[in-house]
């Protein structure tokens, strides 16, 4: 099989506002087919093949499903594509920007238009590493959105005082998302408390890392986030699965109650927490809590065969988590754009014209085998990713299929 990938350009002197696209024949989930026109990076109307006319660029989708874009609520854009480093590994802005922006044009590519990107401040890197991302993020203008989430060491005692002051700059530099992670400082409920503050301060969201071991902390820590706008996530819970059943209900139960998100990591997890597993999904949306998924480490140390691909979690969470596939599907685009801040999408007149098409009919079917794939992100094409399966003559001489036949011979 190969494939290849590009970002195609929109027609000379075209704009996201003026630019219409027109996207024939295309598959929805509740089985219709259907032209979609955009225009103005919005959805202007939905019909019947061929009902739609007007000007502009066309895009065939035969053969092809269009989905509301995935999200990408959880990457590590300073660490990834940084595996295969020779020696160790390089915090230089300009380092840290290319890849950076690698990552997110790859993650672009599997369909994640918006992402929101975790960073660590503080140590030897200080603020550095956040310029970079920020300086990505603005390199990447008209493709996607990246949000960056600070994210400090400590927070407590003395060697907390350092990071609680460099958070506080992280949120005037940009970081829109302040996070980090309380299981590693000695105080986990004032690390929390702190962040908490500071994002009542700036009127910030929240997403902090740990791994849901401890459910006495996860009750104090719903307690403490309950009413908290623009809200607060929590991720990825692994540890939640060796909890008896008891108590992971109640801690369900509190979790929804304050309105907090899980942001789980089907793909393999992230350098911010240690425990590698998908958390009790079912139990947890049947408590009323929104369940996320991202992709977590993306080819680092923590990860080095993270492919930062929103389809490979939803796959994930089918076939280890237990939901049904358009759960899973929606945990990745839905539930973490709902996480994220961002407005819901869906293919009707009025909403954002963030999409994905992917060759195949049903939903499960493209979870299990997306390879082609063409990203809408504010009404225009910004990647598009084909693939081709070639086998040899010979076999065309199989006569399929073969098992189970009365007159098989050998």
């Amino acid at each position: 099989m190969s494939s290849d990938s590009q970002q195609p350009r929109p027609p000379e002197g075209a704009t996201t506002e003026t630019t219409a696209l027109l996207l024939c024949g295309a598959r929805l989930m509740d089985g219709r087919t259907v032209d979609v026109r955009l225009s103005g990076g919005r959805i202007e109307a939905v019909g019947t093949p061929g009902s739609l006319g007007g000007h502009g660029a066309r895009v065939d989708l035969a053969g092809y499903l269009l989905l509301p874009a995935p999200a990408e609520p959880h990457a590590h854009a300073d660490t990834a594509l940084s595996a295969d480093a020779p020696g160790p590994v390089s915090y230089a802005t300009e380092d840290v920007q290319r890849r950076a922006t690698e990552a997110a044009l790859l993650q672009l590519g599997h369909g994640a238009t918006a992402l929101r990107a975790h960073v660590r401040i503080g140590d030897v890197q200080g603020l550095a590493s956040l310029e970079a991302v920020l300086q990505a993020r603005r390199s990447l203008r008209g493709l996607a959105d990246l949000t960056a989430v600070a994210v400090p060491r400590l927070l407590t005692g003395v060697a907390g005082a350092d990071g609680l002051a460099m958070l506080r700059d992280a949120v005037k530099m940009g970081a829109s998302v302040v996070g980090g992670c309380p299981d590693v400082d000695p105080d986990p409920a004032g690390y929390a408390e702190a962040v908490l503050e500071v994002a009542a301060e700036h009127g910030c969201p929240v997403d902090l890392h740990t791994d849901g071991d401890d459910p006495a902390r996860l009750v104090r820590l719903a307690a403490m986030a309950g009413g908290l706008r623009p809200g607060v996530a929590i991720g990825p819970c692994g540890a939640l699965t060796r909890l008896p059943e008891d108590a992971q209900a109640r801690v369900a139960d509190r979790l929804a109650a304050a309105g907090v998100t899980v942001m789980c990591l089907p793909q393999g997890g992230c350098g911010g927490t240690e425990v590698r597993a998908v958390p009790p999904v079912r139990l947890l949306r049947a408590a009323g809590v929104r369940i996320a998924a991202g992709s977590g480490a993306l080819r680092d140390l923590a990860n080095p065969v993270g492919r930062g691909d929103p389809l490979e979690a939803a796959f994930l969470l089918v076939s280890q988590g237990g939901l049904r596939p358009a759960e899973a599907y929606g945990a990745v685009s839905g539930a973490a754009r709902e996480a994220m801040g961002l407005p819901a999408v869906r293919v009707e007149a009025g909403f954002p014209a963030e999409l994905l098409a992917v060759r195949g009919e049903r939903l499960a079917g493209v979870l299990s085998l997306a390879y082609s794939r063409i990203v809408v992100h504010r009404g225009r094409v910004v990647a598009r990713t084909s693939a081709v399966r070639e086998y040899c003559d010979s076999a065309a001489a199989l006569e399929l299929p073969r098992q189970g036949r009365p007159d098989a011979r050998p």
